[in-house]
């Protein structure tokens, strides 16, 4: 288990020396497959906060405190079941300094420019990872935020960025997830239409992307008839965990029937593993590891 001592110690090692965390990636035990030998995959969200998204439940800020969010996913990354992270480039670098990245698929976000609540937040610019920084530091891919508002000229600068990012990360044979939404502005900034038609038409779109799809995977909500939003791609797709909720056992169930579709291969989950209500990190992720790996339910 990594010590606090250890997460304390950041800072002096960034400071003191500046490669490290290169080197630490450098070093990494990389997975022998982005799949596991039961066909499914689970990955920790780790790039809120570079988005200044912070809120978890009723707590405004509770990603703010890094050395505890590093806690939590120490915690969380040490659990059976749990495939890899998805995170910005320092928080990775991070876990790679604490040494829990070893035989883990690890994606690189980058696309954090659409900043909650701004007035650029459609034109999405790609401010985190690149596909060669993914390449250099040894990632298995590259995550990609697209949301569509049909109403903000902002969108097609981040089309067009999403295209030409699945076209590099193909190039090298890594992974590029992409993330669709269709949205719309409101007085607090886009919002997501979570219905199956919006977002069956955001998948489509996104399947689209580039001039190859071979290396292209979604990320997808698992909205109410999300079997329609699976049977519109033939792409793989990792299931979104999504907000954090009072009561999980109604999303476990919605996450294990959507996991049936043979186009869902896994899920990604953040905050809702991360700052569970109960505040048990470990039973959260281990519960959602059991789903994703086809586990029979307990109690």
């Amino acid at each position: 288990m990594v010590s606090a001592e250890s997460i304390a110690e950041l800072p002096a090692v960034r400071h003191h020396d500046s490669r490290a965390a290169r080197r630490a990636l450098e070093a990494r035990r990389r997975p022998d497959a982005t799949t596991t030998s039961d066909g499914g995959l689970f990955l920790l969200a780790a790039d809120h906060p570079a988005r200044a998204a912070l809120r978890a439940g009723d707590d405004p800020v509770a990603m703010e405190n890094r050395s505890e969010l590093l806690r939590r996913l120490c915690l969380a990354l040490a659990q059976p079941g749990v495939d890899g992270v998805l995170g910005s480039a320092d928080v990775i670098e991070d876990l790679a300094l604490l040494g829990v990245l070893e035989d883990k698929v690890v994606l690189g976000s980058m696309n954090r420019g659409g900043l909650p609540g701004t007035v650029f937040e459609a034109d999405d610019r790609f401010t985190g990872y690149t596909p060669a920084g993914i390449r250099q530091a040894g990632l298995e891919g590259g995550k990609m935020l697209l949301r569509i508002d049909p109403e903000d000229p902002g969108t097609a600068r981040t089309l067009e960025a999403c295209a030409h990012a699945v076209d590099r990360l193909a190039e090298d044979g890594l992974i590029a997830l992409v993330e669709p939404f269709w949205s719309r502005r409101t007085p607090d900034g886009l919002a997501n239409v979570l219905t199956a038609e919006a977002t069956a038409r955001a998948a489509v779109v996104a399947s689209g992307l580039g001039s190859t799809s071979a290396h292209t995977w979604l990320k997808l909500p698992a909205v109410p008839d999300v079997e329609r939003v699976l049977s519109a791609t033939s792409l793989p797709a990792l299931l979104l965990g999504g907000e954090v909720s009072m009561d999980p056992l109604p999303t476990y169930a919605a996450w294990r029937r959507a996991l049936r579709h043979p186009a869902a291969i896994g899920l990604v989950a953040g905050r809702s593993m991360l700052y569970p209500t109960d505040g048990d990190v470990g039973a959260a992720v281990r519960a959602a590891a059991a789903i994703v790996h086809q586990e029979p339910p307990t109690g």
